[in-house]
Parts: C-alpha cells; structure tokens; sequence
C-alpha cells in the first residue's frame, strides 16, 4: 500500500459523498515525480551540475555540430525567462562549461557555445544520467513500460497539443 492509498482510504471513510479517484492519481504522480526528481538530481550532482544547467548543456549538445545556439534558441528550447537565461549562461560561463561567441552572420549578437570541457563534462552526464534513467524505470516489465508510456503520452498531449 502507498502512501496516496492511505490518504484516499481516509477521504472514503470521512466523505464517501466524494469521487476521489482523480486525488489518487494526481497524488502518485505528484509523489512519483519528487521521488524521480531527487534521483536525477543526485546523479548530476556527481558531475557537478543541477537540472538547469544541464539543461542548458544538453541543448547545446543535442543542437550537433559545431553546438552553438543563439540566445533566444536557448530560450525556446528550455522555455524559462530571459532573465533566468542569462543566469544559467553566465554560471556556465563562469565554470568554464560555455562560451559567448561572436555570430558570424550578426556582428551585434552572440552565440552560446560548448567549450571542451562543457563538451566533455556533458557527455560523461548524459551517459550516466541515461543509465539512472534505465535504473529508475527498471522496476517495470517492458509491456509495463511502454503501456505507461503511451498514456502518458497521450495524456500530456492534452496539455501541451
């Protein structure tokens, strides 16, 4: 029994007038994704990064070749502020992880570029951070996993179109 169980057990004893059943799966989903989060957390720490900088790095890594992007590519693809942008760029910048390039095909503006070592530390934390990914979902049966998966696929879509 997990802990929502016991949660929606109560909601029945005390209001058995009520529909819960939705308070039980928003609930696991809520509780799942703080147990996953702490996980992911953990395994990036080991290479010395949190989710927003990783997030940064990995866009620019997964962007290919010679993995620049401009500023407002960034914020497209990571859906935060400018603000906040600019933030997780000067900390990367500031550890050594990226770099402010001149744009070739823009004088007044810059690129946002993997240095070699930003290179080499994300690739070390995508394969790690994959391999916690297979752990996480381990507990699953293959059917399990992809069944999971395309509900919430199709559930999301929902949300996101």
């Amino acid at each position: 029994m997990d802990h929502v169980t016991r949660i929606l057990d109560q909601w029945h004893r005390e209001r058995p007038d009520l529909d819960v059943a939705p308070m039980g799966l928003l609930g696991r989903l809520g509780r799942l994704h703080a147990h996953l989060s702490r996980e992911i957390e953990a395994e990036l720490a080991a290479h010395g990064l949190n989710r927003a900088s990783f997030d940064v790095l990995a866009t620019l890594r997964r962007a290919g070749s010679p993995h620049r992007l401009s500023p407002g590519e960034l914020l497209a693809a990571t859906m935060v502020t400018s603000g906040t942008m600019t933030n997780r760029i000067d900390q990367l910048e500031k550890q050594g992880l990226v770099e402010r390039i001149a744009n070739p095909d823009d004088g007044r503006s810059v690129l946002i570029g993997l240095t070699e070592k930003g290179f080499a530390t994300v690739d070390r934390a995508v394969t790690a951070h994959v391999a916690n990914q297979h752990r996480l979902t381990a507990m699953l049966s293959a059917a399990e996993f992809e069944a999971l998966d395309a509900l919430l696929s199709r559930y999301l879509s929902a949300f996101e179109g």
